[in-house]
This record gives structure tokens, C-alpha cells and sequence, in this order.
């Protein structure tokens, strides 16, 4: 699996599991949870972290000690205005062209805006951003968002924060089957087996936060969630016995007593 990587603009990763930074308990618990999940690509919300605070008490100063890549989201944008002009605040204070683009269209869901969604990754892209965009499990706006130059389009499986796990997987797997950029789930999952069946649906990785963060033990959690994401890789990876409605042996009836093929 060592070689078995994903490209998001020019990054490379061997992680498939991309993680959040948001309602853990406190920052020791965060730091644990980081590594045991061995996350390489780690989110940060740029509207609701103190981007100058760089220190061993803060966010910033746990992921510069990690060693991960940073990844600034427009969390809490409701329009493209706004995910536009947060997204050059991050790339100012971080450094980084790499960008989740968020538009939130409903407080209540959080089901993403597509129509402001589609405007902000428009203007990003022009600007020279690596947008990976969030959307619904639409195939027609994962599509659209690719085709204006998305990195990578995020389709949720549920929910943000709802742990219902994967609503939909035959949109997903429409999805990354037309896709030419990576495809990963975002937001919806609660537990494992969720991480493990999104993989086996074949789609680049999973980016969660709550599930891990939010668990009565998050460390123990994100181990599980690593665990998962390679378990379901490496199932897609090694194609699926088709179902079948009826029994088929196990073994060979050739040679069995009794049998007429004896």
C-alpha cells in the first residue's frame, strides 16, 4: 500500500483519511487523535481559529508539530463573497493556495448553496486556489465543479455532524465513476464501518470530524477510523466477489462421496 497515493493539485498523500480540528475535548486529545490516525491532510476553519496564534497552546502550534498539511475551509461562509474572501485571508496568513470551499446554504442542514458554491470555486480557481470543494451527492454539480477546475469535489454522505453514515451510495459511485479528479466523502460519517463502506464504493477518501472528535473516546476512535479507511481500500482494491441471490459452494463438488461427480 506504500504506493497506493492520491494527488490533490501537486500534493501527494498516502493517508486516505483527512481529519477536522473542531470539538475535541482539548488540545492534548486533538494531538493524540491527529496521530493516531495518521492523517496527513488536517482542516482547519479559518473564520473560527485564530490564525496568529502560533504557539505549543494552540491549534496552529499542534499541526506545525504534527507535520501535516494544512487545509483551510470556509466553514461558516454563506456566501461566495464571503468563501472567496476567506479564502485569500487563509492563503495570506498560511501560506497556502490549498482551499475546502464551503457555502453553507441552510443553518439548519447545512446542505451546501450550489449555486454560491459554484460561483466562489469559479472565482478561486482563477485566482490560482487548489479548491477542493464540498457539495451534495448531486452527479450534475460534482461534474460542473470539476469542469470549472476543482482539485477535488468533496460530496457529503449525510449531514454534517449526523453520523447517519452513506444516504446514497449509488450517486457516489456515479459520481466517482464519471469523476477524473479525487472523489472524497465528506461529512455524514459516525463509525467505522461507515469509513470502510465509502472506501469500498472506490472513492479516493474520507474526511471526517465529528465522528472522531465528538466520540467518547476520540483517540481510540481515530485509531478504528484509520484502521477502516485502509480495510475498505483495500477491499475495493481487491474486487468484490459479485452477490448473488443464491448459495454457491464454497468448495468444489468434484471428488465429493456420494456425489455424481465423484
Amino acid at each position: 500500500m506504500q504506493d497506493d497515493t492520491f494527488c490533490v493539485g501537486e500534493l501527494n498523500f498516502r493517508s486516505r483519511l483527512l481529519t477536522g480540528t473542531g470539538k475535541y475535548p482539548s488540545l492534548e486529545v486533538a494531538r493524540e487523535a491527529i496521530r493516531e490516525s495518521g492523517s496527513e491532510v488536517v482542516t482547519v476553519a479559518v473564520r473560527r481559529v485564530d490564525l496568529s496564534a502560533r504557539g505549543e497552546g494552540s491549534i496552529l502550534g499542534v499541526l506545525k508539530q504534527a507535520g501535516v498539511t494544512l487545509l483551510p475551509n470556509t466553514a461558516g461562509c454563506a456566501t461566495a463573497k464571503e468563501a472567496v474572501r476567506t479564502a485569500r485571508l487563509a492563503r495570506e496568513m498560511l501560506d497556502t493556495t490549498l482551499i475546502k470551499l464551503e457555502v453553507i446554504g441552510d443553518s439548519e442542514t447545512l446542505y451546501p448553496d450550489i449555486p454560491e458554491t459554484l460561483d466562489a470555486a469559479k472565482i478561486l480557481v482563477s485566482e490560482g486556489f487548489t479548491v477542493m470543494a464540498y457539495t451534495t451527492d448531486d452527479p450534475i454539480t460534482a461534474r460542473k465543479l470539476e469542469d470549472l477546475g476543482c482539485a477535488a469535489v468533496m460530496p457529503l454522505a449525510a449531514p454534517i455532524g449526523s453520523g447517519l453514515g452513506i444516504q446514497n451510495p449509488y450517486n457516489l459511485e456515479i459520481i466517482k465513476g464519471r469523476a477524473e479528479v479525487p472523489i472524497l466523502v465528506d461529512a455524514g460519517v459516525g463509525t467505522a464501518s461507515h469509513a470502510a463502506r465509502a472506501m469500498e464504493l472506490g472513492v479516493d477518501g474520507v474526511l471526517m470530524n465529528t465522528a472522531i472528535a465528538g466520540a467518547k473516546d476520540p483517540v481510540r476512535m481515530a485509531r478504528a477510523m484509520r484502521r477502516a479507511v485502509q480495510a475498505g481500500r483495500d477491499a475495493f482494491l481487491a474486487g468484490r466477489i459479485p452477490q448473488k441471490l443464491f448459495a454457491t459452494a464454497s468448495s468444489p463438488l468434484q471428488g465429493v462421496i456420494g456425489s455424481e461427480h465423484a
